[in-house]
């Protein structure tokens, strides 16, 4: 039976990043067998000299090959948050967040929130909330939904809920958001908990 190599790789953040990341490994003659946000499986073990050459050609796609287990974890619980978020918007009420972490994470639920925070200098409660101010404003961008749709959607108990979380993360009120005179969107993969 033949074996199967994963690797983690930081910054996978959307479908586009997949392609991505399949082409590179594809261009560097390596035999792919899957890629999902924040892994790819090789159909064989790379060697050193490969690994090398997979980071260099990652890193300049703006990717990052993980081989620390604490930072493929870390990457893992941002992904499974990031799925979250989207379970949000989704038609039916998505199960606690703590039930869909030990189901993504598995057996490596237990110390995972003390863990993340030591890294990443943010709860995973935090960095969830993160997430979402972050889909505030790229739907307030849209200028398609009223605030109190984007509220409803992304089930916030209500508008001045909303609200006042976004003003607690980017010092900035919702209005003066979407006048341009403060704040801007940050990168997914750019989120800690120092701002």
């Amino acid at each position: 039976m033949p074996t199967t190599t994963v690797l983690h790789i930081r910054n996978m953040v959307c479908p586009r990043c997949v392609s991505s990341v399949r082409e590179t490994l594809r261009g560097l003659g390596l035999a792919v067998r899957a890629v999902r946000l924040g892994e790819a499986d090789l159909a064989h073990p790379p060697s050193e000299a490969e690994l090398r050459r997979i980071e260099t050609a990652l890193r300049a796609g703006g990717f990052e090959l993980l081989r620390d287990p604490g930072e493929q974890m870390v990457e893992r619980v941002k992904l499974a948050l990031l799925e979250y978020r989207g379970l949000l918007e989704g038609e039916k009420k998505p199960r606690p967040l703590k039930a869909h972490l030990e189901e993504t994470l598995g057996r490596h639920s237990r110390g995972v929130g003390a863990a993340f925070a030591e890294r990443e200098g943010v709860t995973i409660a935090r960095y969830l909330i993160l997430l979402k101010i972050e889909r505030v404003k790229e739907l307030l961008g849209y200028g398609e939904l009223t605030l109190s749709e984007i509220a409803f959607r992304l089930r916030y108990s209500s508008v001045q809920h909303l609200s006042n979380q976004f003003r607690r993360v980017t010092g900035v009120s919702v209005r003066e958001y979407k006048g341009g005179g403060a704040g801007h969107r940050h990168p997914l993969d750019a989120l800690k908990g120092t701002r």
